[in-house]
């Protein structure tokens, strides 16, 4: 995932795209809600200690060719983890008991048994610790052996094998400084919760944070609850695309929408990361990022990312669901013209290319939209100015993703 947070640190090695300095003005107000309805309509009063407030959930892309030859050190997050809404008394926070909850689908990957309660986390090596101080002292030349804490199903990590080349040759970046830091938003027994490293938290990263997890994951999540399709029988009646790569996608626009310079680095070193990981061993990925990464401590985590599922990390091999954040990006992108934002968000956990059949079946009354969506030709302007950062054109946009 809430995917590129932050403010460029330092500017070494390829020239830059006039990334933004430290110290920047202050940043918006955060507004006061997660989102406004789209239609207005009567409600019930709130009970006592609600508020109105909406509501979201959590966790190939083509980049642009120069895309981000920017340095910038921005820290990551995932979406995953449980929310808790803006609402009620200004600057206070609302009791997550509150907010509207988010079934948990009846379906679950990888059978009966208990699973953890993120596949994300359940991925991330139990050893990971022990093995990057041994990976560190062997000076780069080891290829980490992890120990997970349970074994996820062959059927999940069999369908995230397969890296695409799709847009490799538009990636180029250049990243320096600490990146990672994590934000995570997920349903566990219905209950939407965010968790936030505070440790990372700078002034613009939260901000977008805030975007990409309430105003997308979650407000999208609540939303879908109120479709005929929330469920997975219902997806299937109804013939849904995937969420993705739409969900990730949108929501990574939504983390840079306001920024003086939206660059879209992140989504494209993920990409390029997950294509390297398929090819070569862990130590050998460690080596070819490099280029584009100096800080040690960050390359290591980008390889754990890409690595992660694999026990014998000496082997080619990939976690490929990273680089849905860059293909909804561009996918977004390239229809943005003909993508109606509002239903998008209100019809819940659909594809941008689902819109238009659905509406006519969906459930408009009492959904919300994210604030920054109300003022719709500000919202499409952000997007074009995202376009030009990224030195990204229609025609370019036309090549990579034919109609």
């Amino acid at each position: 995932m809430v995917l590129d947070p932050g403010t460029p640190a330092c500017e070494q090695g390829r020239a830059v795209l006039g990334a933004s300095p430290r110290g920047q003005s202050a940043a918006p107000r955060l507004p006061e809600r997660d989102g406004s309805r789209l239609y207005s309509c009567p409600s019930p009063p709130p009970r006592p200690g609600q508020g109105p407030g909406g509501a979201q959930r959590c966790s190939r892309g083509a980049a642009a060719r120069r895309l981000s030859e920017t340095g910038a050190g921005m820290r990551r997050s995932e979406s995953t983890c449980t929310v808790n809404g803006g609402g009620g008394a200004r600057g206070q926070m609302r009791a997550a008991a509150s907010l509207p909850h988010i079934a948990r689908p009846r379906a679950e990957e990888g059978g009966g048994a208990r699973r953890s309660p993120c596949l994300l986390v359940a991925l991330r090596p139990r050893n990971v610790e022990a093995e990057r101080e041994r990976f560190f002292r062997a000076r780069f030349a080891y290829d980490p052996q992890f120990e997970y804490a349970e074994p996820v199903p062959d059927a999940v990590l069999d369908k995230y094998r397969v890296a695409s080349d799709r847009f490799v040759t538009q990636v180029v970046v250049q990243l320096t400084d600490d990146l990672l830091s994590q934000a995570v938003m997920m349903v566990e027994d219905s209950r939407p919760t965010l968790a936030i490293n505070l440790s990372g938290a700078r002034q613009y990263w939260l901000e977008g944070m805030l975007r990409h997890e309430i105003g997308t994951h979650y407000i999208r999540g609540v939303n879908n609850t109120r479709q005929p399709w929330h469920s997975s029988e219902g997806r299937k009646q109804y013939c849904l695309k995937p969420a993705n790569p739409t969900e990730e996608g949108l929501a990574s626009l939504h983390s840079v929408l306001f920024r003086k310079q939206p660059f879209l680095w992140r989504a494209a070193l993920l990409y390029y990361t997950i294509h390297q990981a398929s090819r070569l061993s862990f130590s050998a990925l460690f080596q070819d990022l490099e280029q584009y990464v100096q800080d040690a401590g960050v390359r290591w985590e980008y390889c754990v990312r890409a690595k992660r599922g694999q026990t014998d990390t000496s082997q080619p091999g990939c976690f490929s669901k990273d680089q849905v954040y860059l293909d909804g990006i561009l996918r977004i992108l390239r229809h943005r013209q003909t993508i109606n934002f509002p239903l998008l968000a209100a019809l819940g956990k659909v594809s941008y290319e689902d819109v238009n059949r659905l509406k006519k079946f969906g459930v408009l009354e009492r959904t919300r939209i994210p604030h920054f969506m109300q003022d719709l030709e500000r919202y499409m302007k952000q997007l074009d100015h995202i376009v030009t950062t990224n030195r990204l054109n229609e025609q370019e946009l036309e090549q990579l993703l034919p109609d």
